[in-house]
C-alpha cells in the first residue's frame, strides 16, 4: 500500500527512518526543514496486512526558475531493504505520482547505495532511471567516493592502534601541543565559519553563511554538533558532525592558516570518532574524497588525511535520473548550455580586461609621436 506522509505519522515515520539500518539523516523530516528552498515530501509503503512500514522515500522539490516546472531530488534515499524489488518500485511509484503534481520534469535519486549493489542498481534501471555518469571527482551532489570507519563494537585503544602510525602520531602531537576540543553551541558559529571562509578562499571551495550553520544546528538538535579545536584559547580548526540511527557523519571541516602545526584536524576527527563510539553506532562516515587516486590529483592529501583512520574506501552507485517531461528536460538543457557559455564569455571579458589593467600598470601609455 502507497501513501505519502502526513502530519498524523510524523512520529512514525522519524522512527522507521531513524531505527532503519539504511536510514540517513537527509532522509529526515528535521533536513526537510533545514532545506528552506525546498519543499519536503515523503512516499511510504505499507504492508498490506499489518500496516508497518516497509519503505520510505523523502523527496525535495525545487522550481526551476523562470518556468512553471520543478525539478524532484530523493537524497540517499529510499530507506528499505533494497533487495526488495516490489518495495523498491512501490516506492518509485508513489515519487512519479507526487512528481506529476507537483511539474517535476525531473526525478532524481542519489542513493547511499555502493555501487557493487547490481541488484538495486538494475532495478532502477528497469523502472525508467538513467545509470550513472562515471564521475571521479566531486561531479555530483552528493560524494560518490567516501571512507567509512566500522566502529561497531569497538574500543578506543583498538581504534588507535588501527589507525596509521602517522595518524596517531599527529592526535597525539596536537594533545601535548595544548590543543583543546570544545563542543560547541551557535556562540562559536562566527568563529567557525570565519574559518570556514578562510579555507574556503585557500582551497577553492564554495562554503555555507553563517546563518545557514545556524539553522543547521537549531533544527537538527541533539542530531548535530559543533567541535572547535583551540590553541592558546584562539580558535584554529572546527567541525561540523551529524548523529543519526547507527551512523555519525563528519559534514564540514575547517581550519585557519594559523597554528596548521599543531594538527588540530586529526585530533577534531577522533573526537568525533568518540562520539560515534559514545552513540553505540556502526560506522563513522568520513564523507567525500576523490576516486581518483592517482597523486597528481590535487585532492590527493585529502584522500591521504582520512585513509589515514584506516576506514574503508567506499564508492555509491552515484546519481540516477528519470525524466519525466523529455521536451521540457531537451529546452532546460539547451538553456543551461547557453547560460554556462554566457557565464564563460562573461570569465573572458573580466580576465581580459584585468589583463590590460595589469598591462597599464606596468607599461606607461606611448606619446602620441609614437603612433
Amino acid at each position: 500500500m502507497i501513501a505519502y506522509v502526513t502530519p498524523e505519522v510524523y512520529a512514525e515515520y522519524d522512527r522507521f527512518v531513524e531505527g532503519h539500518p539504511c536510514g540517513h539523516f537527509m532522509q529526515s523530516r528535521m533536513w526537510g526543514r533545514l532545506k528552506t528552498h525546498w519543499e519536503w515530501d515523503a512516499v511510504l509503503v505499507r504492508d498490506d496486512i499489518t500496516g508497518a512500514i516497509l519503505g520510505s522515500l523523502a523527496l525535495l522539490t525545487r522550481k526551476v526558475p523562470g518556468l512553471p516546472y520543478t525539478i524532484m531530488y530523493g537524497c540517499r534515499g529510499p530507506v528499505c531493504d533494497r533487495s526488495d524489488a516490489k518495495v523498491v518500485s512501490q516506492l518509485i511509484e508513489g515519487a512519479k505520482c507526487l512528481a506529476k503534481e507537483k511539474k517535476a520534469y525531473l526525478l532524481k535519486l542519489d542513493p547511499d547505495v555502493l555501487a557493487s549493489d547490481h541488484k538495486f542498481i538494475d532495478t532502477l534501471v528497469s523502472l525508467g532511471f538513467t545509470p550513472p555518469t562515471n564521475n571521479r571527482n566531486f561531479e555530483g551532489i552528493q560524494p560518490r567516493f567516501v571512507f567509512r570507519l566500522n566502529v561497531a563494537g569497538r574500543t578506543e585503544e583498538n581504534l588507535l592502534n588501527s589507525f596509521e602510525a602517522k595518524t596517531r602520531y599527529n592526535i597525539r602531537l596536537a594533545r601535548r601541543k595544548g590543543v583543546e576540543v570544545k563542543v560547541c553551541g551557535k556562540e562559536a558559529v562566527p568563529a567557525f565559519s570565519k574559518i570556514m571562509d578562510e579555507t574556503g578562499k585557500r582551497d577553492g571551495f564554495v562554503v555555507r553563511p553563517a546563518s545557514y550553520l545556524e539553522r543547521l544546528l537549531d533544527c537538527l538538535g541533539e542530531h548535530a554538533r559543533l567541535y572547535m579545536a583551540y590553541y592558546n584559547e584562539q580558535p584554529v580548526a572546527g567541525s561540523i558532525a551529524i548523529w543519526f540511527g547507527n551512523k555519525v557523519w563528519y559534514l564540514y571541516g575547517a581550519s585557519s592558516n594559523a597554528s596548521r602545526n599543531v594538527m588540530p584536524n586529526y585530533l577534531l576527527q577522533w573526537e568525533m570518532i568518540r562520539w560515534a563510539l559514545e552513540k553505540g553506532c556502526e560506522i563513522y562516515d568520513f564523507r567525500g574524497v576523490s576516486g581518483d587516486l592517482s597523486p597528481e590529483n590535487p585532492l590527493y592529501g585529502l584522500y591521504r588525511f582520512k585513509k589515514g583512520f584506516g576506514g574503508d574506501f567506499t564508492e555509491f552507485a552515484g546519481e540516477f535520473d528519470m525524466i519525466l517531461k523529455p521536451a521540457v528536460a531537451a529546452a532546460i538543457k539547451v538553456g543551461e548550455k547557453a547560460y554556462r557559455f554566457g557565464r564563460r564569455q562573461v570569465r573572458n571579458l573580466r580576465k581580459l580586461m584585468a589583463d590590460n589593467d595589469a598591462g597599464n600598470e606596468k607599461e606607461p601609455p606611448k606619446s602620441d609621436d609614437s603612433l
